[in-house]
């Protein structure tokens, strides 16, 4: 390779971290059930939420980032500073809450998906993937720790291969796309809100922006407020990675509606309970080819989003108490931090040997997020339009619209799950 050529390639690698790992965590087991379910139910009727959710998702998380790189904080601990403590406390409440849920959700769907490939316990299989989860986050370096999940994140392209195995009508898919069909029905309501709710999650506010704290740890710069000269170029590549992060996520979400559509609602199974249902029933349709890659992307996304669910949790535990935290510290530096990663990826696991409904845990964690994002999200705008918190760095006007609508969004998604 050329000098050129790995020059060109080693910059494209230093723009692509935070956004890129936090978009590719979106889909995480618990969202690829969803999204299975969606287009079993619906076929091609739904698939206008990608586009429509992905610059809502792109401006809020684009939002968090800034918050970060601008005050060299999280979230949990921008609050702290600014605002009453009751408010803090609850987010944390119940984002932890809401964590633990998703943990027990995508860690039994990859024990559950690896039964399907290797026969045995699938408890065993799904306490082995939460030990591996802990012990990678705990034992391997920060910088080691962040290139393990950017290359993570091609195990998302498992699902744009379905589509070479299934037979989509691309005129039909193209109109579920980009001409919204909806009607007031319940079941398209409850469709909609687990949707955003799924794709506009609260856990992915908290890592984006510990993550780009993280990433000034590890280049040794001070936060932008303090070295405003090197902010124009920041910014810049914060909105180039989370734009890269969030089309990619949304890609592969709308790949796997596709999928599922031209397969299993196209044969009348409109019944999907998990993503390890929807690989399954992918397997005497499309053939085993589709099914295991299928598969293989169920237990490569978990692996990736685990870690981050986790990793989010101990970032505003952490920040709220004032603890030393970060992936960059070492276990002796940050006990406390690791601790909380550890407890709630085995707090996550032990749901799995409780005789509950995943699909009611899931439903749980839906009403939890949807009750977190909105009020997060107004909290979120403050912040980030605030002088007081972001000195002469506060968002543009068309990124505050772009926010605030989002905000508006969320909002009218939560009361129609409330009418539902």
């Amino acid at each position: 390779m050329k000098a050129e050529e790995v020059g060109q390639t080693r910059s494209v690698r230093s723009v692509l971290g935070p956004g890129l790992v936090t978009g590719a965590a979106d889909d995480d087991p618990s969202g690829i059930g969803t999204y299975s379910q969606v287009g079993a139910q619906f076929g091609y009727q739904m698939a206008w939420t990608m586009p429509f959710a992905f610059p809502l998702l792109a401006a809020i998380q684009e939002i968090c980032a800034r918050v970060g790189a601008v005050t060299g904080r999280g979230i949990a601990q921008n609050l702290r500073r600014h605002y009453p403590r009751w408010l803090l406390r609850t987010v944390v409440l119940l984002l932890l809450v809401a964590n633990m849920i998703n943990l027990g959700a995508d860690l039994g769907a990859m024990g559950a998906v690896m039964g399907l490939i290797l026969p045995g316990p699938v408890l065993t299989y799904t306490v082995g993937f939460a030990v591996v989860s802990v012990l990678l986050e705990v034992l391997v370096s920060y910088d080691r720790y962040a290139g393990i999940l950017k290359w993570a994140t091609l195990s998302l392209f498992a699902y744009v291969g379905v589509l070479l195995f299934a037979e989509v009508d691309w005129a039909a898919a193209a109109q579920g796309a980009f001409v919204p069909r909806f009607a007031m029905e319940q079941a398209q309501l409850m469709a909609l809100v687990a949707v955003f709710g799924t794709t506009i999650s609260p856990y992915l506010f908290f890592w984006q922006a510990g993550q780009e704290v993280e990433e000034q740890h590890r280049r040794h710069v001070k936060p932008l407020h303090a070295s405003p000269r090197t902010a124009g170029a920041e910014l810049r590549r914060i909105r180039v990675d989370t734009l890269v992060g969030m089309g990619f996520s949304h890609l592969v979400a709308l790949a796997i509606m596709i999928a599922t559509a031209a397969t299993l609602h196209q044969k009348g199974i409109t019944d999907i309970a998990s993503a390890a249902d929807a690989a399954v029933a992918l397997r005497p349709i499309a053939g085993d080819a589709a099914f295991a890659l299928f598969a293989m992307g169920i237990i490569g996304t978990g692996l990736l989003a685990v870690p981050i669910l986790a990793g989010s949790a101990a970032y505003a535990v952490s920040e709220t108490f004032g603890w030393t935290e970060g992936l960059g510290r070492r276990p002796k530096e940050a006990k406390a931090f690791y601790a909380v990663i550890a407890i709630a990826t085995l707090g996550g696991t032990a749901i799995n040997f409780v005789d509950i409904d995943p699909m009611r845990a899931l439903y749980v964690a839906a009403v939890v997020n949807g009750v977190l994002a909105p009020p997060l999200m107004i909290v979120l705008m403050l912040m980030a339009t605030n002088p007081r918190v972001m000195g002469h760095l506060t968002i543009s006007r068309r990124l505050a619209a772009m926010g605030w609508i989002a905000a508006a969004v969320m909002i009218g998604v939560v009361l129609m799950f409330a009418l539902a």
